[in-house]
């Protein structure tokens, strides 16, 4: 008996049952104890920061998430007889990295027996990370349905310039009051948007690595993950109207798509090629000191570009000797060269990364491709399955008013072709990239589609 139930809409009742084995053969967890969401739910922080024994918390925010939810939680912690601390960041966009960490960190106090996060994206990165480094009990008072990780287990963070998630704590409590959300910029309500379509990708890319790889993969994860990304798809049309309703049900799938990442252990659920565009974007913008789009935004964008890729890759009839050929030829130094190149100070980890991985090793990719030639109409099928038409689902962005060109958001057609090419370097996760050069194929798709 499986853990997940396709009936299941309480996000409350996603929680508890991970006492029951799985199908995939684990038994999940996901360590969120409680989750409000609709309307005028921030009403109930001091019941849930007394229910996890805050009796003196310190309130984390920075300005705009502060004019949002942030004067309004610390008023509802006063009318409550809870004393409280506030720590909002003099920033508008605060980044994720060791400088933000650092200065919450350096305002610590021993006094604080609980974390109360006001934000989404960065501020619950950052704080996810000071959760885990104090083991308070942490909440989290979301602003925006801009991203999936409320409550996943990972922090998604730049260290020494290089995008990686970081083990952190997911939060104990979980409030999404509609009325906030639906107010947020439009930016952000396009960027949950383009964070959920990101889905398509990644539950096709799971599935292909188990099929090539053995990876572990569990069918009941990836059934709410589409089911997520039902809700969220059907509701875009009113997100773009700011329908409270709709907002909530947005920030719902989102939800779903962190705790499948918390059931998963990894974040393979949720996120695949498409993410790594997007990373690649913002740790070249970063080392540039260069603004950069919303990770939500820049996924979408990845995700139109990915669906573009693998219409590519269902047009390719596999060549072993081609691809063996390819191999043969490949290049470690020139390769090393080039992500040097490409990623500044960065690439050094990325290089490190590949002498652990062995990626680019000639027996190892003589073993993936005869799994792939054997299996290639079996990975056809679960390409047909699970992407949706392009067309369609640029559609579904554009009815938000959000980017789906590269040049929207400031990236070059040679900028998008050079991060299609380092995509497969970035993190140990097999994506279509990976496939392509197990294929031989990768300059080639690169040539013909940027």
């Amino acid at each position: 008996m499986g853990i997940i139930r396709e009936s299941s809409s309480d996000l409350n009742a996603l929680i508890e049952p991970a006492s029951m084995n799985c199908t995939c053969g684990k038994v999940h967890s996901a360590p969120v104890k409680q989750i409000a969401a609709g309307s005028g739910v921030l009403e109930k922080i001091g019941k849930m920061a007394t229910e996890l024994g805050m009796t003196r918390p310190v309130v984390i925010s920075d300005r705009n998430t502060y004019a949002a939810a942030g004067d309004k939680v610390c008023k509802l912690l006063e009318h409550a007889g809870i004393s409280y601390q506030s720590c909002c960041l003099d920033t508008d966009c605060p980044v994720p990295d060791e400088y933000w960490v650092g200065r919450v960190a350096l305002n610590y106090d021993r006094r604080w027996d609980g974390i109360i996060a006001v934000g989404s994206g960065t501020i619950n990165d950052i704080c996810k990370i000071i959760a885990d480094m104090t083991n308070l009990p942490y909440i989290l008072a979301g602003t925006a349905p801009s991203m999936d990780g409320y409550v996943s287990g990972t922090s998604s963070m730049v260290r020494g310039g290089l995008k990686v998630s970081v083990p952190s704590k997911c939060p104990d409590g979980l409030l999404l009051d509609s009325s906030v959300l639906a107010n947020a910029p439009m930016k952000m309500l396009q960027a949950g948007l383009g964070d959920m379509a990101a889905k398509y990708v990644s539950i096709c890319e799971w599935r292909i690595s188990n099929l090539i790889n053995g990876e572990y993969y569990c069918e009941e994860i990836a059934g709410l993950i589409r089911k997520s990304l039902k809700i969220c798809m059907d509701s875009g049309r009113k997100l773009a109207e700011r329908d409270q309703e709709a907002a909530a049900d947005v920030a719902k799938g989102l939800v779903m798509a962190g705790m499948c990442m918390s059931y998963a252990g990894v974040s393979r659920p949720a996120s695949g090629m498409e993410h790594y565009f997007s990373h690649i974007w913002e740790m070249t913008a970063l080392a540039r000191h260069e603004s950069h789009e919303l990770h939500g935004i820049q996924v979408g964008v990845g995700t139109l570009l990915s669906l573009a890729v693998y219409e590519e890759i269902r047009e390719i009839k596999p060549d072993r000797e081609k691809a063996l050929a390819y191999v043969e030829n490949f290049d470690l130094e020139q390769w090393k060269e080039s992500v040097r190149s490409t990623f500044g100070k960065a690439g050094e980890s990325i290089i490190s990364l590949e002498e652990k991985e062995q990626k680019y090793n000639k027996q190892s990719h003589a073993l993936r491709l005869e799994r792939i030639i054997s299996k290639w109409d079996e990975i056809q099928e679960i390409i047909r399955q699970e992407l949706p038409d392009r067309e369609w689902l640029t559609q579904q962005l554009l009815m938000i008013g959000a980017p789906v060109m590269p040049q929207e958001i400031g990236i070059s057609q040679e900028m998008v072709k050079r991060s299609f090419m380092a995509t497969k370097d970035i993190r140990d996760k097999y994506i279509a990239s990976r496939l392509l050069w197990d294929l031989g194929m990768l300059e080639e798709v690169a040539e013909k589609i940027f």
